[in-house]
Parts: C-alpha cells; sequence; structure tokens
C-alpha cells in the first residue's frame, strides 16, 4: 500500500542530524554537540570553555550559526512543510535483481536491477548486492520491500534568493535546513514503518540519537550513495511510486527536483547494512544495462563515478 505523509517543521525538526549540517557549512563534526547543549547561556558558556582557546572563535561561529538555524526553523514551521511518500511491497529477489509487486494493481510488477561490489578489502568478505538481503524467490515465500521518497516545499530552498528579501546569509541557510529537514523527514518515516506500518519492530523503543546513529533494525539505502549509486534508478521508483505526488520531479540525469529530496529502498532484514558497490567492471556493466533494458554507454554515463 502507498502512503503519503506530510509533516509540520516542528515534528520533523527533533530528527535532523546537525552534524551533516555543520559539515555542510565547514565545521568539523566535534562542532554539532551543540546541538545537546541546553539553551541556557551558562550552559553554552561552559560548553565554550571546553574548547583550546585557539578553537574557541570557530566554537562561537557554530553555536551562532545554531541559534541561527533554529531561529528560522521556527519562522519555517508556519508556513512550510516536508513531505513523504512510501509504498510497502511483495518483494523477493532474483539474483542481483529485486521483484516487486503491487498489491493495489493486479498484474503490475517492477523488476529493479542492482549492482554487485566486484572489489572487497578483505579476501573473505563476500561480494554484497543489496538483493542479498530479501528473501529469494526459490523459496516462493514473499518477503517485503519498501520504497520512498521525501522533500520539502519547493519554495524553502528559493528563500531569500531574490528580492526586496534577498540575503545571501539567509538563503544558503535556508538551503541547507531543507536538505536537513528532507532527511529528517525520512529518519521519521522509517520510524513509523518499523513501528507500525510495517511493524517488523514493533516493540522499538529507541532515543533519536539513537536513530541518528543507526541502531534500528533494517537499512534504508538512498538513491546516489555508495549502495545504491545509479542515479537513473529515480526514474524506474518515480514511475512506481509517484514522485510527482509529493512534488519531486527529475531532470534528463535522474536527479530530483527540489534539490532537498532524497529517495530509496527500506529492507528489514537483520542483517542488512550498508556497503559501497565501488568499482565495477566491464562483464558488470554489460549485464547491468541488458538488465535495466538501456545502452551500454547510457548505463557508463550514470555510473562513471564506478570506473
Amino acid at each position: 500500500m502507498t502512503h503519503t505523509l506530510t509533516y509540520r517543521i516542528h515534528e520533523v525538526a527533533p530528527y535532523i542530524n546537525w552534524i551533516y549540517f555543520f559539515h555542510a557549512w565547514g565545521f568539523p563534526p566535534r562542532f554539532a554537540a551543540i546541538s545537546r547543549i541546553h539553551g541556557c547561556d551558562a550552559c553554552r558558556a561552559g560548553w565554550l570553555a571546553e574548547f583550546p582557546e585557539e578553537e574557541r572563535a570557530r566554537a562561537a561561529e557554530a553555536m551562532q550559526l545554531f541559534k541561527d538555524a533554529n531561529r528560522m526553523l521556527a519562522q519555517l514551521d508556519g508556513d512550510f512543510h516536508t513531505h513523504v511518500r512510501f509504498g510497502l511491497y511483495p518483494a523477493c529477489s532474483d539474483g542481483d535483481d529485486l521483484l516487486l509487486t503491487d498489491p493495489e494493481q493486479e498484474g503490475r510488477t517492477l523488476r529493479l536491477a542492482l549492482l554487485r561490489q566486484q572489489h572487497t578489502t578483505k579476501p573473505d568478505e563476500p561480494y554484497l548486492c543489496l538483493s542479498d538481503f530479501v528473501r529469494p524467490l526459490s523459496q516462493d515465500i514473499p518477503d517485503t520491500v519498501g520504497v520512498f521518497a521525501a522533500t520539502v516545499d519547493a519554495d524553502m530552498e528559493h528563500l531569500y534568493e531574490t528580492g526586496a528579501y534577498a540575503d545571501d546569509f539567509k538563503h544558503l541557510l535556508a538551503q541547507t535546513l531543507a536538505d536537513r529537514l528532507a532527511e529528517a523527514s525520512t529518519e521519521k518515516m522509517h520510524q513509523e514503518v518499523r513501528t507500525t506500518y510495517w511493524g517488523y519492530a514493533k516493540d522499538e523503543q529507541l532515543s533519536i540519537e539513537d536513530l541518528l546513529v543507526e541502531k534500528f533494525a533494517g537499512i534504508r539505502p538512498a538513491v546516489g550513495y555508495p549502495s545504491l549509486p545509479d542515479q537513473s534508478v529515480n526514474f524506474v521508483l518515480s514511475e512506481w511510486l509517484g514522485f510527482p505526488e509529493i512534488g519531486i520531479r527529475l531532470t534528463e540525469n535522474g536527479a530530483m527536483v527540489p534539490h532537498a529530496s532524497v529517495s530509496g529502498l527500506m529492507l528489514s532484514h537483520p542483517s542488512a547494512r550498508y556497503f559501497a558497490v565501488g568499482k565495477i567492471g566491464e562483464d558488470q556493466l554489460e549485464d547491468y544495462a541488458r538488465r535495466r533494458g538501456l545502452p551500454v554507454e547510457t548505463m557508463r554515463k550514470f555510473l562513471a563515478a564506478n570506473f
């Protein structure tokens, strides 16, 4: 079944991973600890005092950035939302492919081709593919695979860009917050999927800090990331799930607009883990292109980073 969720900013803001926010602004991960400090002046002063003298000015910048970010989140809350669309489908693996069926439309199926590692860091490590974490077709017992997409209201990315209220700093702040809010929405959605919609972890009781370090069961590999590097997969998932239903359109290269969007899969296998497909050979490229039903050179363009 396919679901569409709309969140208010204050509902997803607690799920923001501030490490990546500060990274976008050029701050090392340790500065993100300010997000866990109580807002009183004494607490903040104590946090600053923990830094060597030569780093305190930079830490003070991080503190001010965090204040500005939270002030903007409060302003965004009344006017903007985030949106998530996801579906949970009977599925199985067939080699390096996933086979999905749509229980809402009889006869509608999807064969999703995936990539497998051809190099590992240790001789005894398996060569992984995401399909390894889904029950195989040969067992004749259906598994479940989730497909998702998340985004923000399109205008959020363009705040303070032009006009009488143009402000380069605020515009960049709005963009980086939009990115984090889209990701935070997938975090909240995934929690709800695990405990309610799919319910394979009904008894899960994790803090947000636990969620952000992925202590939950299962994974949600995103398109364009190391386990699922082919951005053209967005064309397949969009047609299957209906990205336009939440305002996402795709460029000719498979990039999502708004930029503050994320898409991917959800897998529940307790041993599922993230990995990097890494470099692949011409043999797999040709096989993958055949399974995708696209020219080899088209696939080579989308997988340039994997050569």
